[in-house]
């Protein structure tokens, strides 16, 4: 089995059979989604809702987006895909309730976009693990007492790198 551990800001898609993808939420928002057919799955892990005017793959429409067209191009089609969504969690009170506002963002993302919503595990006040089989769509979540919470904010404290903008440039070497 083959572990891949997805962080804020980042998304992997895979067709290889037994590897597990996995990540550690608070506010954050994981979105597990497969093709039912041919096993070609993913997962995101994004950190804001975002809207059409934001970019960076902190924000769930620009980590939806990728995501899925990531699907699409190893071999997923649109209208075999399901998704389970997890996380959005409010870890801290006292500030806004950014895990509410992801989970709005990500159930509405599936109904927009007609991705069958398999189920998962949304908000709460506690932090989680979570793993994902993408060959059968299995999900594991175990959550995170108190003594394991400096692990996640460590990973939000984590800077998210943001690709630059494509230019069109061209560099030889």
């Amino acid at each position: 089995m083959q572990k891949i551990h997805v962080v804020q800001g980042e998304y992997h898609v895979t067709s290889t059979p037994g590897v597990v993808l996995t990540t550690i939420l608070g506010s954050c928002v994981a979105a597990c989604i497969r093709d039912v057919d041919t096993g070609v799955g993913g997962m995101n892990h994004f950190l804001l809702p975002g809207d059409a005017s934001t970019d960076g793959l902190r924000y769930g429409v620009q980590s939806m987006e990728l995501l899925i067209n990531a699907l699409l191009r190893n071999g997923a089609r649109r209208d075999r895909l399901e998704a389970k969504l997890f996380g959005g969690g409010r870890i801290v009170t006292g500030l806004s309730d950014v895990g509410a506002q992801n989970i709005k963002f990500a159930q509405r993302f599936l109904a927009d976009e007609g991705i069958t919503y398999a189920g998962g595990s949304l908000g709460g006040n506690q932090a989680r693990r979570i793993q994902y089989w993408p060959e059968d769509g299995r999900a594991r979540q175990t959550f995170i007492g108190d003594e394991a919470r400096e692990v996640v904010e460590a990973e939000r404290r984590r800077p998210v790198i943001v690709p630059e903008p494509d230019t069109g440039g061209l560099e030889l070497f």
